[in-house]
């Protein structure tokens, strides 16, 4: 069977759901799944100036989509000369034309939601399934599965998306109840979470979209599985850390962290926590004493549960954690969505996480923040510390985010007119903190006046420090 080619009407009130109405089209046409399937998505504002009536040219837009979208806010929107709204009218002619309508009532304080949006609310909710939202990252993972579901129906999947497939074999009794005491807790108290702490097991992944034909979903199995493995072997994450600047062997340590996608990201952090330098000051302003780390710890954090967040579960590569003496690397199996760039992420740009229902539960914990903002929250804390902006780039078939350990990067050098020969000497100090006259010659091969000159200019430039002699000057010059 042909791929279904769906064409998507999205209705709201444009003024109060303006960025999250691109936001919205952006995921739709730019995620690794439904791009395939989704041929084009419709949004009034975009269309150009035309000599026609406003509300005949979306009504004929109703008319020829295949899903109306509905996003029912807290505001009516303007009204027509028999006081009906465009989002009402564009939901009276789905219902006419008899197009799947998936709604989404955004908001839970009917206080403020307007009389008549009231009534259409209440009228929708008698006529088809609608679901409640209260955030971005909620509707984007509510659009997804209601969107695969069609596309089921229709018999148009042969393979379907990973986090949305029944786990092969796994049951209820394979997920811990202690992990979803934890997160009906922490969702509750990080986002006012409106499922109660005694919640079934059964309830919360029904609500979370976890369900499949009975069964767990992979996604669930991920986050709350007592032993996530067991079927899906991959989904770990592989921590190394290196002597120097090369990916090489013998590392100084490395440990594969296992269970659920929580445990993975605190214990990768923590692993890097533990290695990097840290300085700690005085009790000045409280009790204990403050600790500042080389990297921001919230940058580390952030940096791997992207990668755990948007990873290809379906590959058999697992996320990598690589610590280096200049710098952190985190490798996520996968790629960008089609619609977004490198240079995408150091700007304001939509949200669209290849795996939305894990997404969801990472930021219902706050394990994540707003939709699209991770790598500019990174680049903002590394800014912040003195650092260089991180590095992102794909690699290898991987996405491989970069945070530099110090400010003396490649780019730095460059601007510097650091020599060839200068830059082992660089490099030398970042892995072993220190570097001699006698070490820079061994390492490069030249005469003592010639490594004397390389290295006082790189004490003139700044980049390095001498910290003293003792012996013959050249034999022990000390520059770290």
């Amino acid at each position: 069977m042909a791929a279904a080619r769906l064409k998507i009407f999205i209705s709201s009130v444009q003024s109060e759901f303006k960025q999250i109405r691109q936001d919205l089209k952006a995921f739709l046409m730019g995620d690794a799944f439904l791009h395939r399937f989704v041929a084009d998505v419709f949004l009034f504002e975009e269309l150009p100036a035309k000599d026609r009536r406003s509300d005949e040219v979306y009504l004929d837009e109703v008319k020829r989509c295949d899903i109306y979208l509905g996003i029912f806010g807290y505001e009516y929107g303007g009204e027509d000369q028999s006081g009906v709204s465009p989002t009402e009218q564009e939901y009276n002619h789905a219902t006419k034309h008899r197009k799947t309508r998936l709604i989404y009532v955004w908001g839970a304080d009917e206080k403020r939601r307007s009389p008549k949006m009231q009534k259409l609310v209440s009228r929708a909710s008698a006529e088809v399934i609608r679901r409640r939202i209260d955030n971005v990252n909620a509707l984007t993972s509510a659009v997804y599965a209601s969107l695969v579901d069609h596309l089921d129906c229709l018999g148009a999947l042969r393979v379907p998306p990973f986090d949305t497939t029944a786990c092969d074999k796994a049951n209820l009794n394979d997920l811990s109840r202690k992990r979803i005491d934890w997160f009906l807790e922490t969702a509750r108290r990080e986002r006012a979470f409106p499922l109660k702490s005694n919640t079934t097991t059964q309830a919360l992944l029904t609500h979370l979209n976890l369900m499949e034909n009975e069964k767990p979903a992979n996604a669930a199995m991920l986050l709350f599985g007592s032993n996530p493995q067991r079927y899906h072997r991959s989904a770990e994450t592989k921590c190394v850390h290196n002597h120097g600047t090369q990916y090489q062997r013998p590392f100084a340590s490395q440990q594969i962290y296992s269970g659920d996608l929580f445990e993975q990201a605190d214990q990768a952090r923590d692993f890097v926590l533990a290695k990097i330098n840290r300085a700690v000051g005085t009790r000045t302003l409280s009790n204990a004493a403050p600790a500042t780390y080389e990297l921001p710890p919230d940058a580390i954090g952030e940096a791997i549960v992207n990668v755990i967040a948007h990873r290809d579960y379906y590959s058999n590569a697992s996320v990598e954690v690589r610590l280096f003496a200049d710098r952190l690397e985190i490798w996520n199996p996968g790629k960008l969505p089609g619609n977004l760039t490198i240079d995408d992420l150091r700007n304001d740009h939509p949200s669209v996480p290849n795996n939305p229902l894990i997404a969801e539960s990472l930021y219902l914990t706050r394990y994540i923040e707003k939709a699209g903002s991770g790598t500019q929250r990174m680049i903002e804390l590394c800014l912040e510390a003195g650092l260089p902006e991180p590095q992102f780039e794909q690699r290898s078939g991987s996405f491989v985010i970069t945070l530099w350990r110090d400010w003396l990067t490649a780019e730095v050098m460059d601007r510097f007119g650091i020599n060839d020969r200068q830059r082992i000497a660089i490099a030398i100090v970042k892995s072993q903190g220190r570097i001699t006259n006698r070490d820079y010659r061994e390492k490069t091969g030249v005469v003592i006046r010639s490594a004397s000159r390389d290295l006082e200019d790189l004490v003139n430039k700044g980049l390095l420090n001498k910290i003293g002699t003792t012996g013959r000057k050249v034999d022990k010059q000390d520059i770290r």
